[in-house]
């Protein structure tokens, strides 16, 4: 208490004597401490622009820099330059070639650390190479800092001083996903580094240095980390412990409360909003004592802060479109009231002039990428592989090129040994990006397919192969149908099937039509208990069995091996090169795009046709839409013997009742 009581009065001081230099707002009727946050969450590797000319670290850079010097502004058009943190709520790797050097050159956390970031977290994507491949990033991070750092070799805590440049490796927090007690090199990397639940941070007033403020003490910002349910279930190899999010930040909020003496608590939660709500949402009103939430994973942007339980949640979007700006004050007594003084989200687009110092840091690991990557498939980062006429693709329609591609790069693959792959499916889960127009690079083309890692841990997933049934085939095609509208990830898209469906029908039941595509340009129905050879990539292959949860229980799609065996071990049917190197879904992509001068939309894989007939309603009913009917009969045979049972006591005590009218 004797720590807050001083600063306050040093500051009123301070803001005294500065009242001829500036107005300051009132947000507040009791005293208050001020903090400028900029942040940003799911960056996924966006060192240059995207093809839509959008984002990048080497525009974001300078952005930053201007901004830590750009006063708050006011609606009264006042301005005060605050201290300010710069954070990020995770998933700052997997979406671009510069991810393929992720274990090896940590390019992340460097391009972080020279952009000045004070803060991160581990999102679901850094563990696409699983524990091991956090443990070896984390590593390097260290390594390569000391190695670009010579003369200083300064640790992200801070124990080794002589700092005479600028950027150093951020802190990392995360209070909730750790690796299992016996994962003992995961545990070395993790504490080298070092990763902790919370840190807590000094940021100097800007103005530190004038006489008039001299005796104005730092703002003390505490910052912990946690990953949720969802993020952990887009994580299934990363083989690290999880405890519940709320159960995390309550312990990490009593410890700092108990001994950091800190100004502000923040959490950066890789777990996400969806439609004002979700998990973040819910761990604000679950959690007392969290000011500022810093919401990633979902990707998404929120206008304006959301306010819940005296806390406030923001996002900015994904891959650097956004650097978001949040200034909040905050009373000291009597109930720590939080009040918004300014919420922006600046666009990271072509307005901003590049970073020089980033830009060699991001030609030098792109020269890494090419020599120690693409080397290999023989293909250049910004080789023009096609081109795109006309108009951008749907997210539907790279999906459906994609899987031809799938099929191409099989036939390719088994030569006169080829057996005909049935169905190519895409999940709308692991496109990254569409293919715009102009001209198609590697770049882009890894970009559109950047997820994962083999089981070699080489970078992006592998190709499976699997059979499975009509019946399957046509569960995958009612999820698709069903759970897409809410889950955008679930939508199939792909080639060599044809489904149709009704959107308004019953859910689980809405599937039309399903059919075969025949190489002669026919179709062919779905038979329920025919084996049909299917690729897909890894992570959508074990994504499989998520069918049954997805769907309550009704449906489920089964993986075969050739001769209708159940398959145990989905890594056992990764389609392999002569070589023994996994074929990988981007370069299947990429070869495919390669071999064309320029690329048009396939036909749809699938069609929507909504209608509120009752003919199309009811037509073929499938089990959800009898059980349904059934129960609606149920209920009606109950209300009609209802009303008939009330109608007979009605009637009864009618002829029963005989006035009493006397002798």
């Amino acid at each position: 208490m004797k720590h807050h009581f001083r600063r306050l009065a040093a500051a009123a001081l301070a803001l005294t004597v500065l009242s001829g230099l500036f107005v300051l707002p009132v947000w507040a009727d009791a005293p208050s401490q001020t903090l400028t946050i900029l942040f940003t969450h799911d960056t996924h590797d966006q060192f240059y622009p995207d093809a839509a000319d959008k984002g990048g670290y080497v525009r974001l850079a300078t952005l930053l820099k201007e901004q830590r010097e750009t006063p708050t502004e006011y609606a009264n058009s006042v301005e005060f330059l605050w201290p300010t943190v710069t954070l990020d709520a995770g998933d700052f790797s997997m979406g671009s070639l510069f991810q393929t050097v992720y274990t090896t050159d940590a390019p992340e956390l460097r391009a972080l650390g020279a952009m000045g970031y004070d803060v991160t977290t581990l999102g679901n994507h850094e563990f696409d190479y699983r524990m091991d491949g956090v443990t070896q990033m984390l590593n390097s991070a260290v390594e390569k800092w000391a190695e670009d750092h010579p003369a200083e070799r300064k640790l992200p805590d801070g124990s080794i001083a002589n700092l005479s440049q600028t950027g150093t490796l951020p802190k990392i927090v995360l209070a909730n996903y750790k690796p299992p007690q016996d994962a003992a090199e995961a545990w070395a990397a993790w504490n080298n580094y070092p990763i902790t639940d919370y840190v807590v941070i000094e940021k100097e007033w800007p103005n530190k240095g004038d006489a008039h403020n001299a005796e104005v003490e730092p703002i003390r910002i505490a910052v912990f980390g946690v990953l949720g349910v969802d993020a952990d279930a887009c994580a299934p190899m990363s083989g690290m412990e999880f405890e519940p999010i709320a159960d995390a930040a309550k312990r990490v909020v009593a410890e700092i409360q108990q001994k950091e003496d800190a100004d502000f608590i923040i959490c950066l939660s890789h777990s996400g909003t969806e439609d004002g709500e979700g998990e973040d949402y819910a761990l604000a009103k679950a959690v007392d004592g969290i000011d500022v939430i810093i919401s990633g994973h979902t990707h998404t942007t929120l206008p304006e802060p959301i306010l819940v339980n005296n806390t406030v949640i923001v996002s900015a979007g994904a891959r650097t479109q956004n650097l978001g700006r949040l200034t909040i004050s905050k009373k000291v007594s009597p109930d720590h009231t939080l009040s918004v003084g300014e919420y922006k989200l600046l666009p990271v687009d072509d307005s901003i002039s590049p970073d020089p110092e980033m830009e060699a840091l991001a030609a030098s690991l792109q020269a890494d990428v090419e020599e120690n990557f693409l080397d290999a498939y023989g293909l250049g980062y910004n080789q023009v592989l096609t081109h795109v006429n006309g108009t951008d693709f749907t997210v539907a329609e790279t999906g459906d090129l994609i899987g031809n591609a799938y099929i191409q790069a099989v036939k390719e693959l088994e030569g006169d040994s080829y057996i005909p792959v049935d169905f190519a499916v895409v999940p709308d889960g692991v496109i990254r990006d569409i293919l715009r127009t102009g001209p198609v690079t590697t770049a882009h083309a890894f970009d559109v397919l950047s997820l994962g890692s083999g089981v070699d841990g080489s970078p992006t997933y592998p190709l499976v192969s699997v059979y499975l049934t009509g019946a399957d085939l046509k569960n995958a095609f009612e999820v698709d149908a069903s759970i897409s509208a809410r889950m955008s990830a679930a939508a199939l898209y792909g080639a060599g099937m044809h489904w149709t469906y009704n959107p308004n029908r019953m859910i689980l039941d809405k599937v039309t039509y399903a059919v075969q595509q025949t190489g002669d340009g026919g179709t062919a129905p779905l038979r329920d208990d025919q084996l049909y050879r299917v690729v897909a990539d890894l992570y959508s292959g074990q994504m499989l069995g998520a069918v049954e949860g997805q769907s309550f229980g009704l449906l489920t799609v089964t993986p075969r091996d050739e001769n209708g065996e159940l398959v145990t071990d989905l890594e056992s049917r990764i389609l392999k090169q002569d070589d023994g190197n996994e074929l990988k879904a981007w370069y299947a992509l990429a070869s495919y795009l390669e071999g064309q001068g320029s690329v048009v939309p396939p036909p749809p894989s699938k069609t929507v046709r909504a209608s509120w007939n009752p003919i199309e309603l009811l037509k073929n009913p499938g089990a959800p839409t009898l059980i349904l009917l059934a129960v609606l009969l149920v209920l009606a045979l109950l209300v009609a013997f209802t009303v008939r049972f009330a109608l007979r006591r009605i009637r009864g005590g009618r002829s029963a009742y005989r006035p009493y009218r006397g002798k």
